[in-house]
């Protein structure tokens, strides 16, 4: 009887204290940064180091708009020469990208880490230069026999659409490491006559079915503007 008093007497010592230090700290509010945060895709300069048939440089960037949402932006320069079975050419222009992720992942107090999914726009604008082919190949690459070796087409364009997932984690104090993974789909193209566009600048390699893939590795420094509270 004496320990079930003890017993009574410490829960209706703990339980009100439990439940006071909940409240105190459920009253605790934190503030989460929102800013703009810029970098680079790593994967491109170190190809172009590695790979003397493809040159490029591509800046991203984002701004947290709402708590889980970043409105995202990438532009890029790509100038890569193509070697396929029957044909070699150089593809040579600019992009851009724009749209916004959801970051789905939940962040304990304090951090800011993401994983995300995000849809794209994006748009290039670039030249195509017929460097070398095999004449007279039936299917896909099939080229006429009059067009020449050496032949530059110019204002070429290209519209598609990208779905996105990739992931983001701080490493150092507003310092992020990143990797995305796109699959992307052609809206529309313009395409010289009997040429058809086998790379485009920011949509990668075109396939026949006008689907691409296409993959970053990014590190970006978050610039802090506001604080708001969680």
């Amino acid at each position: 009887m004496k320990q079930q008093l003890i017993l009574l007497f410490f829960i209706s010592i703990l339980v009100p204290a439990t439940v006071s230090a909940q409240q105190k700290a459920d009253t605790i509010k934190t503030k989460e940064s929102y800013g703009i945060r810029v970098g680079v895709d790593l994967s491109k300069p170190l190809i172009s180091f590695l790979d003397d048939d493809t040159k490029g440089l591509e800046l991203v960037g984002d701004v947290r708009i709402l708590r889980n949402y970043y409105a995202a932006v990438e532009l890029g320069y790509e100038d890569k020469i193509s070697k396929e079975d029957y044909i070699n050419f150089t593809t040579k222009g600019t992009y851009i990208k724009a749209g916004v992720n959801y970051n789905a992942y939940k962040n304990w107090v304090g951090m800011t880490n993401e994983i995300y999914v995000g849809m794209r726009y994006g748009f290039s604008l670039f030249n195509q230069a017929l460097n070398s082919y095999t004449p007279n190949v039936k299917g896909t690459y099939f080229i006429p026999v009059e067009m020449q070796p050496n032949t530059e087409f110019k204002d070429l364009s290209a519209h598609w659409a990208e779905l996105v997932f990739g992931m983001k984690a701080e490493t150092l104090k507003n310092l992020y490491l990143g990797f995305s993974f796109s699959f992307k789909k052609m809206i529309s193209t313009k395409e010289p006559e009997n040429f058809k566009n086998l790379y485009v600048p920011g949509f990668n390699s075109v396939y026949l079915n006008n689907t691409g893939f296409g993959m970053n590795y990014t590190l970006s420094y978050l610039i802090p503007i506001v604080k708001k509270e969680k």
